[in-house]
């Protein structure tokens, strides 16, 4: 079972991703496959889970010209969450700050689960 993606209703029906994600310790792994799906015609990149890598968001914005999407995923919303839930943490002030570093690592587009509350907040 897979709390985070059950939090958002995002469970795989099946099967195992680890067969195909690349290796995490691996930053110059991912400016290959980068490359690759440009030159096999991608018009922008894609990179999640967001905060894990914002070194590869920021490698990614020096080096490529097409827009870099970063995906804040689930487990990241629900860690958040959770940690203010639990009075750990002020959730708006966190999720904003979480926004922001991913902006400022060179995100184009943020994919987020706070889109609507980040949106009214600013």
């Amino acid at each position: 079972m897979n709390v985070q993606r059950d939090a958002v209703d995002s469970a795989p029906a099946f099967g195992d991703r680890k067969t195909y994600q690349m290796d995490i310790a691996n930053s110059n792994q991912a400016m290959q496959e980068i490359a690759l799906d440009i030159t096999e015609g991608a018009d922008i990149v894609m990179i999640k889970p967001a905060l894990c890598f914002l070194d590869i968001i920021r490698r990614a914005k020096e080096r490529f010209d097409c827009p870099i999407a970063a995906y804040n995923v689930s487990g990241e919303y629900m860690m958040l969450n959770s940690a203010a839930k639990n009075g750990l943490l002020d959730k708006e002030a966190a999720m904003l700050e979480v926004l922001y570093s991913i902006k400022r690592a060179g995100a184009d587009i943020i994919i987020t689960y706070f889109a609507k509350q980040a949106a009214k907040l600013l």
